[in-house]
């Protein structure tokens, strides 16, 4: 199979290869896969746990009265190892003259629609440049997170964000093969399950609590992850980080891991969402037949030029309808709110700069936030 967009998440036990601090001989070695895949003109985003490690091994030498094993030091940990991770993983990549951007998320980052959109405008310049973008949530500011009750060491996030920016694969690196018949660490008759179809009772019997205090996730929030990602129509993997596995399963196309197919397509999970306009649009676009024929036969974007009307009041991010004389079009996620649009509207993309004091690209709504009725 051939990929265009990958998500990548390395865990906290990979990148210190089980230890307190920070491998770099593990990370060069990651970073090396990486621009091999991105030299296939792969894109790809990391969601990358380590911060706190990395915290941990820059003051290991220095002496500190503050009380362990508590979010707040965790915290601190994070704040003091959140940059020496980034320059890391900058240092690795420049030697591939790759750069790197650093994009730190809160919950409400990808649960408010305007917030997402801003997300997924910010990663595709970032695409457009070549820069391979580094998410983590905001672990100084977190505190779910750090004890555990939220994302569960960046697995979920890494799933929310395989979904935001349409992926097509997910792949969560660790340093375990796969999900097993039971905990590998423990018994070591354990059989990999190489294919998941469906998460069932079954399946979620298998899970296990993180075998390692410096990991936040384990099995569980693995699952977790698996679901969101199969409900988006997102394939996903779990595998170890070691021995090129990355090459492997991008590259060489090798069944590595455990794989977890969705049954759904990721157009057709997308579709659904957006297919709640019909009882939650917040307004509706009247366009001009030029505008109709470009998106109903052409497969184009709305653009400012082709809007003639609008109804209701709406913001950036709301699902709204998209009608040609009364006959009901599709139903997309706008890009601008209703009070820019009226500026905008029968105007050229062009002059969105100079009319509006924000830009949030040349669409109105994009032909990948949009489904045909």
């Amino acid at each position: 199979m051939t990929y265009k967009r990958i998500v990548i998440k390395l865990g906290t036990n990979l990148l210190t290869s089980g230890k307190e601090y920070l491998d770099l001989s593990v990370i060069k070695s990651l970073c090396k896969q990486i621009s091999e895949i991105k030299s296939k003109g792969i894109q790809i985003i990391l969601v990358s746990s380590g911060a706190v490690a990395s915290g941990r091994g820059a003051i290991k030498n220095t002496s500190h009265t503050v009380t362990k094993n508590n979010v707040a030091y965790r915290q601190m940990l994070a704040a003091i190892g959140q940059p020496k991770l980034m320059l890391t993983f900058e240092e690795c990549f420049k030697e591939n003259n790759l750069v790197v951007a650093q994009a730190l998320l809160s919950r409400s980052d990808l649960n408010n629609r305007s917030r997402y959109l801003n997300l997924r405008t910010t990663l595709e310049k970032l695409f457009s440049v070549n820069a391979i973008p580094i998410v983590n949530e905001n672990d100084v500011v977190a505190v779910d997170e750090l004890s555990g009750e939220f994302f569960g060491d960046n697995d979920r996030l890494s799933a929310m964000v395989a979904n935001s920016i349409d992926a097509d694969l997910l792949i969560l690196l660790g340093d375990t093969n796969g999900l097993y018949t039971s905990d590998p660490h423990i018994n070591h008759d354990a059989k990999l399950i190489p294919y998941v179809e469906s998460i069932d009772k079954n399946i979620e019997n298998l899970a296990h609590a993180s075998h390692n205090s410096l990991g936040r996730g384990g099995m569980i929030s693995k699952l977790a992850a698996a679901k969101i990602s199969m409900d988006a129509g997102i394939p996903m993997i779990i595998a170890s980080g070691n021995n090129d596995s990355l090459q492997k399963i991008v590259i060489e196309n090798k069944n590595i891991g455990t794989i977890f197919k969705p049954k759904v397509s990721r157009v057709e999970s997308r579709k659904r969402w957006i297919l709640t306009g019909r009882s939650e649009k917040k307004g509706k676009l009247f366009i001009d037949d030029g505008a109709y024929e470009a998106v109903k036969n052409g497969g184009n974007s709305l653009l400012p030029a082709g809007i003639q009307n609008i109804i209701g009041d709406f913001y950036r991010g709301d699902i709204v309808e998209i009608n040609k004389n009364e006959h009901i079009l599709g139903w997309g996620i706008t890009s601008y709110s209703s009070k820019d649009i009226m500026i905008i509207k029968g105007k050229q993309s062009s002059e969105i700069h100079k009319l509006l004091s924000d830009f949030y690209g040349e669409e109105i709504i994009h032909r990948n936030n949009m489904v045909i009725a």
